[in-house]
């Protein structure tokens, strides 16, 4: 039996780790959850992940430079940055290298159509 993607959602608000967590499990991932940059860093480090969810704006780490980090560790890991204000942040994680930044309330239907392609795309090159 193939073992689940696994993804991890980086974001300081409990409520959306939780509905991401629901979310994604119910469409067939693995989940891990963190709850600020420094925390999402490092589970990224040690973890095996097809794609890392996190939000722009958090204490401790900002998504911003917790990207760079784990590109710099980990550049093959794609991430998707959620932002309830998009604005300058957003743009230097997305230079840093995240894929793009979607707005807060995010359209579940995007959100798990842009995670399977992802993911899938992922797997095609790894084989």
């Amino acid at each position: 039996m193939a073992t689940k993607p696994k993804i991890l959602v980086v974001d300081d608000t409990e409520v959306i780790r939780q509905f991401l967590e629901e979310v994604l499990t119910d469409i067939g991932f693995e989940v891990d959850l963190a709850e600020d940059g420094q925390a999402g860093y490092k589970l990224a480090l040690k973890g095996n992940y097809a794609l890392v969810l996190s939000d722009v704006h958090m204490p401790v780490m900002n998504g911003e430079e917790m990207v760079r980090k784990i590109k710099e560790s980990k550049p093959e890991i794609p991430i998707i940055m959620t932002d309830s204000y998009p604005d300058k942040l957003a743009q230097k994680a997305a230079r840093a290298g995240a894929l793009c930044c979607l707005a807060k309330p995010f359209d579940l239907v995007e959100l798990r159509q842009l995670i399977n392609k992802i993911v899938k795309t992922q797997e095609a090159s790894a084989s």
